[in-house]
This record gives C-alpha cells, structure tokens and sequence, in this order.
C-alpha cells in the first residue's frame, strides 16, 4: 500500500504557516480534551487540532475496518493495535480529506465547526496508556563522556557496551505530557567527603535530551523479534526528557543501576510523528565495530536525520538554547533496541514506550544534558539574564524542540517543555 500522505507538493485548505511542524505532510495522532470538554484522539494539521472521534461519528473513515468507537477513546491503543496497515490508511484518507484541492469537509462549514479546533482551544493528554517504559543508553559519544567522568577515560565504555543495546525497566506511573510541571524530588545523597548519608532535596537536577518510540503488539511471551521485522512494530516516534538526580544516583546506582534519581518524572511531546511520516529522513547510523552478533546485524539506512534543540528558560525570563544535537549520532538503531529487547522472549505490547537514552554528538555543544555540558559541575552555563546554570534550578523550565529538513518538506514534533518546581518539605 503506497504512502500518499507524504506527497511534498500536498497543500492544505488548513493554513499552515512557514516553518510549522505540521504540514499536511506530518498528521501525526494524539489525544486531548476539546473546549466542550470531550476526550478524542485527533491528529494536527498547522495550528489547527482535528477531533478524529467527530470524523469517525459523521462517516468520514467509510470503507476503512476500524471498530465503532476507534477514535472516541482516552488513548491510541487500540488504533495502535491494528498493525501498520490500518495507521496507513487512516493517515492517507485524512491527507486525501485535507488535501487543498478537496471540497468534501473544505465547503461543509457545518461540520467543520464540529471537526475543528484552534490548538489554544484544547488541552494535550497523554497519548497512550504505557504499560512498560524501557529506557535505553545507546549514544555513543554520551556514554564514553559519562565513563570517562566517573572512570578511567582510557576504558570509557563498558566491555558489554558495543556489543548489546543497554538497557534498564523504568517507571511509566510518572510519565507526564508536555506542559505539566515536575517537582524536584527528596532523596538520599552522600556530601562529599562523608561516609554517611543524608536525606533532602537532589541539588543536582539535570534534563536528559532523548527520543522514545512507541510499539504495537509485537510477539508472544517467549517469541523473539526478528532485526529484519522490527520497524513493522514502532508506530512513531515523541520528544522526551528523562529527568534525572544526579546526585542520588551517584549514591544508589551501585549495584543495580537506576531508580529513584531517574522514575520521579519523565516528560514527553504529546503528538505521535509515525515512521511513514519520518521515512524521507532515513539516514545510514554510525559504523559498528566490532559487527554485532547476528540477531542484531542489519544493513541500509536505519538512523533519522532529526534535529534536536534544548533550552532553559528561567522564571519570567528568556530561553536560552544550551545544545543542539541530532538524532543520527545514536550508536544502536531502534530496532536493533527492539530486537535486543524481545530476544530473551519478553512480551512487547500496544503503547510500550522505549526510550533512546540521551542523545549526545561528537561536540561539546551537542551534548544531551547538564552532566556533560557542565562537565559534571566543573563548567557554568551562561543565561541571557546573566544567571549561570551548573544543573537546574527550580523554576526553570526545560524545553525539547525536535524536527527533520530536506528541500521539500519540514516535518517535526512541537516541543517538550516542562517547568521543575520546588522539591516538597518533608520535614
């Protein structure tokens, strides 16, 4: 079946201005609560949120087997369920439906009032209910920074880091869309020096620049995914910031590895940008050497060339971009992640989130968090007010932006933004 939504000569009768992030091209899918305060899942074409919930009611996914409530419910698991087939279709009838050229819903004012919405009318939910989040740790350039911080820079990379996709089980209970703040959490730390710990607020909260893809049902419990089947399971692809406390986890991670510095809040862009949408910026991934083990080789083009921006703005002041990365540096491709993950037989359902680990370039201003943009808390970070940033403080707002450019079409995500409020006294 042909992928006709990613015509690059398609125009809209929705306006779209220049630069947006959604052209008619992206019709990526969501969820959110109209101003008649009804939950649909939609899809966005420029400034514009379409209920799909509306479409369905008023026969606007004739000739398409989709169940009578598809679009009317609080999440995409269902829709996701359906297989690849099913996203293709409904993404194609709706580029055919907004298509400049088609009058059917252009010249219905009557329904169109139903249909449409001005995104400052609506409010973005979650798009999915994710029963397990995966977080992975698979940029090279970011892994070998960590490793030669923390041990000898001669033997940055663990011995297992080139040869599987690490991974750790997150925490998917306090993963929030864009727009809802997070709070500094409490925890254990060891001061410097000191043999005992003590307990309060992390001084050293970090953003984490990462991807996540989202997967439909993908296997049965003791059944493996095949390298070369994977990308038939990833539905698409969101923004998301892995919060992180870079001083608890210091003191915990040993010898288990991440937990209460990284499940207090996870952020994540609310549209769902699909893999048809993001096919035109395949790109070849890093060179692996040495050559995976078999279940995990893979040849073509399995990386995308998608930018990706971060800025702090503090309370009432200006933004200030602090890295500017690319999704391309990433060392382990999605479904070679996908492939690692399910080789043992786990069960991969509709709605699972797998995080990319944080996005780091081969440049100090590409780097994907505080961590390594501050060296660990060597190097400040200058703001436009003045201030200086080692970490975040509270009432910054962190900001991901990500999007993908040829001379065709722009295709991108929104933003990520999330404001860090103080942590709660617990004394």
């Amino acid at each position: 079946m042909s992928n006709i939504a990613n015509d690059p000569k398609r125009t809209s009768w929705i306006n779209v201005t220049q630069n947006s992030d959604f052209p008619i091209q992206n019709i990526p899918f969501g969820v959110f609560i109209t101003k008649n305060d009804d939950i649909t899942i939609g899809t966005r074409i420029g400034d514009t949120a379409i209920d799909m919930g509306a479409l369905q009611r008023l026969g606007y996914f004739k000739g398409i087997e989709l169940t009578d409530d598809m679009f009317m419910q609080d999440t995409l698991n269902d829709f996701i369920s359906d297989g690849k087939k099913t996203w293709r279709l409904v993404r194609n009838r709706l580029a055919e439906l907004f298509d400049k050229t088609n009058p059917l819903l252009r010249d219905n004012v009557k329904e169109r009032e139903i249909i449409l919405f001005e995104m400052s009318e609506i409010e973005m939910l979650l798009p999915v209910q994710i029963g397990d989040y995966t977080d992975f740790y698979s940029s090279k350039e970011h892994a070998t920074n960590v490793g030669t911080m923390f041990r000898d820079p001669e033997n940055a990379l663990l011995p297992n880091w080139l040869h599987i996709p690490v991974g750790y089980h997150g925490r998917s209970s306090t993963i929030v869309p864009s727009g809802v703040p997070v709070r500094r959490p409490n925890g254990q730390t060891l001061p410097a020096g000191e043999t005992t710990p003590v307990f309060g607020p992390s001084r050293l909260v970090d953003f984490e620049l990462e991807t996540a893809f989202i997967t439909t049902d993908a296997n049965l419990m003791g059944e493996p995914i095949p390298i070369n089947e994977a990308e038939d399971y990833i539905f698409g692809m969101v923004l998301f910031n892995d919060w992180s406390a870079r001083d608890i986890q210091k003191w915990e991670y040993v010898p288990l590895g991440p937990f209460l510095a990284k499940n207090f809040a996870s952020s994540i862009s609310p549209w769902i940008v699909t893999m048809d949408a993001l096919e035109p910026f395949r790109v070849k991934g890093p060179d692996q050497s040495p050559t995976p083990l078999p279940y995990l080789q893979q040849e073509g083009n399995h990386s995308y060339d998608i930018n990706l921006q971060v800025g702090i703005q503090p309370e009432n002041g200006e933004e200030t971009i602090v890295s500017n990365s690319n999704f391309k540096h990433m060392y382990w491709s999605m479904s070679q992640q996908l492939a690692h993950h399910t080789v043992n037989g786990c069960r991969v359902n509709s709605g699972d989130m797998m995080g990319s680990g944080t996005i780091s370039g081969p440049t100090p201003a590409s780097y994907g968090s505080m961590l390594e943009l501050s060296w660990g808390g060597k190097n400040t970070i200058p703001m436009k007010d003045g201030s200086e940033r080692k970490f975040i403080n509270d009432n910054d707002t962190v900001i991901i932006k990500g999007h993908c450019k040829n001379n065709e079409v722009r295709i991108g995500f929104g933003e990520c933004s999330s404001k860090l409020l103080p942590a709660l006294d617990l004394k």
